[in-house]
């Protein structure tokens, strides 16, 4: 079996890290599939998804991370031919990735006791974003 869910997502932009978890969570338990394999995807070209520890700490770490990889303040040939001043944006969404697939047994997402799965928003303005989940298995 397929079960597809959409999932509306608000964000701040700006490398903002949400913990979707229990968003993933809400829609196993709604799909009725107990074994198989979850995948979260973000439309769009500037924002990403992954799992990491959602500890503020470390959520920082990565937003530093992320930011020493592709600076705002760098030129980009987007930002010169789009004028959106956020070349940045997609830069950082490419290297992160628009899906993450998980495990499913007895219902549950096989993550680690500290792992999390976060969305980052790397648009410099708030949105609202759609999150796309797929459930297969049975």
């Amino acid at each position: 079996m397929v079960v597809t869910q959409n999932i509306s997502v608000r964000t701040q932009g700006n490398a903002e890290v949400q913990d979707i978890t229990p968003m993933i969570q809400r829609g196993l338990e709604q799909s009725g599939i107990s074994n198989g394999i979850c995948t979260v995807f973000v439309p769009g070209s500037t924002a990403g998804i992954t799992s990491i520890e959602y500890e503020s700490g470390v959520v920082q770490d990565l937003q530093d991370a992320i930011s020493r990889m592709a600076p705002e303040n760098i030129r980009y040939r987007h930002d010169a031919r789009w004028g959106d001043g956020n070349g940045h944006s997609h830069v950082r969404a490419a290297l992160l990735g628009a899906s993450f697939s998980v495990p499913v047994v007895d219902g549950e997402p096989l993550l680690g006791t500290w792992q999390q799965i976060v969305l980052i928003d790397f648009d410099n303005r708030p949105r609202s974003r759609n999150l796309i989940l797929q459930i297969v298995g049975d």
